[in-house]
């Protein structure tokens, strides 16, 4: 009896974890809140994260688009003299957003997700760009970045500054393809919906 109970015991420790993750309820966006996922997206890593976000949430999507398009040549990490080289080491650098590309009522987002891929284990400059085009005051903004290896890192802190009176929270990277549930898994973690 007391082996019996004791394996038990045991098949229950091991099926908590399983029945834990089978019961916790998928995120949804709280009614009457607003929510936006934002992302920059140059060879198209960061936008599969963004989308995943945006349809577990019943968000909207909104993609920054430059308003110079960047090549192959302009993201040359190993060419000093390259667009995105130039940029990155330039902190005031501020690329130019195209003009279609336009939140057109920011006012009704209380939470924006914030993508982009890490650049010079940075976020690239038009993420600036999009922050000092916009009134943050008294919103969320989670920050989310892809990278092959480097971490979010201080990217998100750097960012800060430029979007006064928001709150900001810890952000996260992702590998390129990762699955949906893991990254709503990340979103279910942060506590912002029910």
């Amino acid at each position: 009896m007391k082996k019996f109970f004791t394996l038990f015991l045991a098949a229950c420790l091991l099926c908590a974890p399983a029945l834990a993750l089978a019961e916790a309820p998928t995120p949804t966006a709280q009614s009457g809140s607003g929510v936006l996922v934002a992302y920059f997206s140059c060879t198209g890593n960061t936008r599969p994260i963004a989308e995943a976000i945006a349809e577990g949430l019943g968000a909207d999507l909104f993609e920054i688009v430059p308003e110079t398009a960047y090549t192959e040549g302009d993201l040359n990490y190993g060419d000093d003299e390259s667009r995105t080289s130039i940029e990155q080491n330039d902190p005031d650098a501020r690329p130019a957003i195209a003009a279609e590309s336009a939140v057109e009522d920011m006012a009704r987002y209380d939470v924006v997700f914030l993508g982009y891929p890490i650049w010079w284990s940075d976020a690239p400059r038009i993420i600036s760009t999009f922050l000092e085009s916009y009134d943050f005051s008294g919103k969320t903004i989670v920050p989310f970045c892809t990278s092959g290896s480097s971490g979010i890192g201080s990217s998100a802190t750097d960012l800060e500054p430029l979007a006064e009176g928001a709150e900001w929270l810890e952000g996260r990277r992702f590998a390129a393809g990762t699955e949906a549930d893991e990254i709503m898994a990340w979103v279910g973690s942060l506590g912002l919906f029910a």
